[in-house]
């Protein structure tokens, strides 16, 4: 079959499975909502409850766009890492922006509870210190990347960061009280049911506008695969690629940890899935079918973590890892080996 048929169909299968997902997971929740109802509320039925349009919109419609948005920017995070540091098990959380997302959460939750008996933490208030601390972080990876060479000494960079950032957290979590060390630590379970129409609106434009400046250095990319000195002879500069490639995967892991909390898993499972289905290491097939397969990794895990339990919603990060685990094991032991 020609390659480029191939990629085609797998393409299309791909989007059916997504749409499928997608409106499967808008029917789900605490209270079932029959596929009826939500194609009257798309098509402006006006037999519809005004409380009833209100769940649709800002919980079950913003709940499927920030699954979706958040799957695709951390796969496409994942794929780019994996990518520049040449290491199957980079993910999108390897620089630590993920860990300065969540010392700035943990800045303004546990140190406000260090202070006072029990504070309420607004989640306006949570995004800003979030994006404060992924953005700080940040500055820290872009200083390191222009004064070295080594890539290596960069991953060292980011682990570091994340030890220290883990280290500063949990001694607040020490002398927090424990209404606050209980807020941080479900903010850290992840959630999708948190976010709001009006905060996927703000999402979307910034992740996918982000996702499209990164597809852009697909050819560099897939030059980078071919080994560094051959791409520095094709007159490609390294340095400055590594820049745009960690400010871009820094923006994507910061707005998605800042609205969802940090989720973990889908930047490492799904680009070696994306490898797997179209047996290619080209960038330019593999962002958008990371995009693609992100989006319905996260739906999978989000539809699971309101169906398998009756009583409330499971923590998204925890359903994630054990739906993505067995699956990438067995891709591992079926080709024996992973091409990056």
């Amino acid at each position: 079959m020609n390659r480029s048929l191939s990629y085609i169909i797998k393409y299309a299968l791909i989007i059916f499975a997504l749409i499928a997902l997608a409106i499967l997971d808008v029917c789900t929740g605490s209270n079932k909502i029959p596929l009826s109802d939500i194609m009257d509320y798309i098509f402006g039925s006006s037999d519809m409850s005004v409380d009833y349009q209100f769940t649709i919109r800002e919980f079950r419609l913003a709940r499927l766009i920030t699954a979706m948005i958040a799957g695709a920017a951390l796969s496409v995070s994942g794929l780019l890492m994996q990518t520049i540091f040449r290491n199957p098990l980079a993910g999108p959380y390897v620089l630590g922006i993920s860990n300065g997302a969540s010392l700035g959460v943990a800045v303004i939750v546990l140190g406000s509870g260090m202070f006072l008996p029990s504070a309420d933490v607004s989640n306006f208030a949570i995004l800003i210190a979030a994006g404060l601390g992924a953005a700080a972080v940040l500055m820290l990876i872009l200083a390191v990347s222009l004064r070295v060479r080594d890539i290596l000494s960069i991953l060292i960079v980011g682990i570091l960061v994340s030890g220290v950032v883990a280290s500063v957290v949990n001694v607040m979590q020490f002398f927090s009280n424990e209404v606050n060390v209980k807020s941080y630590v479900v903010w850290t379970m992840g959630s999708l049911d948190s976010v709001s129409f009006n905060d996927s609106v703000v999402l979307i434009p910034v992740c996918l506008i982000m996702c499209a400046v990164l597809y852009m250095f697909s050819k560099k990319l897939n030059i980078l695969l071919l080994g560094e000195q051959f791409a520095v002879s094709m007159g490609l500069n390294i340095k400055w690629l590594r820049v745009i490639i960690f400010i871009g995967v820094s923006v994507l892991t910061g707005a998605v940890t800042a609205f969802c909390g940090p989720l973990g898993f889908i930047g490492l499972a799904v680009p070696h899935i994306s490898r797997w289905i179209f047996n290619t290491s080209d960038h330019f097939v593999l962002v958008p079918a990371s995009m693609i397969l992100g989006a319905a990794f996260l739906l999978c895990g989000d539809i699971l973590s309101h169906t398998l339990y009756s009583q409330g919603v499971l923590p998204i990060n925890a359903v994630i890892s054990i739906l993505g685990a067995p699956f990438i094991i067995w891709i591992v032991f079926k080709n024996q080996r992973t091409v990056i």
